[in-house]
């Protein structure tokens, strides 16, 4: 399907919507509506700087039916290249403004990823948890099923299948695929052969934001473009050298560039 009603700027070669979360949650409506699926893809700066190298990643931002800017600094830019875009649209939240559209329209969602389940306590598993938060935020909206795979689950060929046809089987109106990137871009781009009316989109940590097992940055960091900075110091391990080697120059670059060309 192809989403021609809003005109798409280009970032450093990769073309980005210019839509609300508002429209982005009108637009999968009135596609469900009429049987047609279709995929959203969230680039905030640390894909945008993978796709300059990465024939994968630009064939994953291609292939999407919505492109939306997961992140300030993309938004800043736009604005400084004299092509606004409206807003940010964060996937994590539009897990939960989609979940509240479908939910009016009594359509069904699929949750996939989060933490596995704490034989110790007893904890259900991220995705369960997950899915009863937006089912219990967003009256009318069913759930066809959740599943927390076990990590590396994609490299067994036997194990993949079956996580495929659970959610197959489920035939949900929507996917949230909370698996990371790229691995969750690998993973929608092989469901979306087996459920071609299903929309699909890859939303990082917003599983673990919803179930609880991480807390998403205050509302006037998000706004500040300081969400990195909140998750730099809940993981600095693993995310310092991303954050301050790579997606801070590249973010300055961009900024720059996109000054230069208004």
């Amino acid at each position: 399907m192809t989403i021609d009603a809003f005109s798409r700027i280009e970032l450093d070669g990769t073309g980005f919507d210019r839509v609300t979360e508002d429209e982005v949650v009108a637009i999968v409506r009135r596609a469900i509506e009429r049987g047609d699926g279709g995929r959203i893809i969230t680039p905030n700066v640390d894909i945008l700087r993978q796709a300059r190298h990465d024939e994968q990643v630009r064939a994953y931002l291609a292939e999407a039916d919505l492109v939306v800017a997961d992140g300030m600094p993309l938004v800043w830019a736009s604005k400084l290249s004299g092509t606004p875009l409206p807003e940010r649209v964060a996937g994590s939240s539009l897990i939960w403004s989609l979940s509240e559209g479908l939910g009016r329209d009594g359509r069904s969602v699929f949750v996939l990823g989060g933490n596995l389940p704490d034989p110790v306590t007893g904890e259900l598993d991220g995705a369960t948890r997950a899915a009863g938060r937006l089912a219990a935020a967003s009256p009318g909206l069913r759930i066809a099923g959740c599943l927390s795979p076990e990590h590396g689950f994609e490299r067994d060929p036997a194990t993949f299948a079956a996580v495929c046809a659970k959610v197959v089987k489920a035939r949900p109106d929507m996917v949230y695929v909370g698996l990371g990137f790229p691995k969750q871009e690998w993973v929608v781009t092989r469901l979306r052969e087996l459920l071609p009316r299903s929309w699909f989109i890859g939303c990082g940590a917003a599983v673990n934001f919803v179930a609880g097992d991480c807390d998403r940055a205050p509302a006037w960091m998000q706004r500040s473009g300081l969400e990195w900075a909140h998750r730099l110091g809940t993981e600095p391990g693993r995310l310092a050298k991303r954050y301050l080697r790579h997606d801070a120059p590249y973010a300055l670059r961009l900024l720059a560039q996109a000054t230069a060309r208004r």
